[in-house]
């Protein structure tokens, strides 16, 4: 009996608007290194806009995820 079939755990509730913004921070920290970079001259601007980027990304999931909450399942 290597390999006991298992049910698998119940899936876990997230706020995937409250993981959106928390990523659209660690993007909104890189946008400002970056360009502090980019005006040193040790890097180039493109990572700046990679950053800019990431950062309407991060707020267009956020709204998604606002407007499109969990849906109530029964188990």
């Amino acid at each position: 009996m290597m390999n006991p079939r298992r049910t698998p755990p119940p899936p876990v509730a997230v706020d995937l608007r409250r993981v959106m913004l928390v990523g659209t921070g660690v993007w909104a920290v890189a946008l400002v290194v970056t360009v502090v970079l980019a005006l040193v001259g040790t890097l180039d601007w493109a990572a700046a806009w990679v950053c800019g980027v990431g950062m309407l990304l991060g707020f267009a999931g956020a709204d998604w995820a606002r407007r499109n909450p969990p849906q109530a399942t029964d188990a």
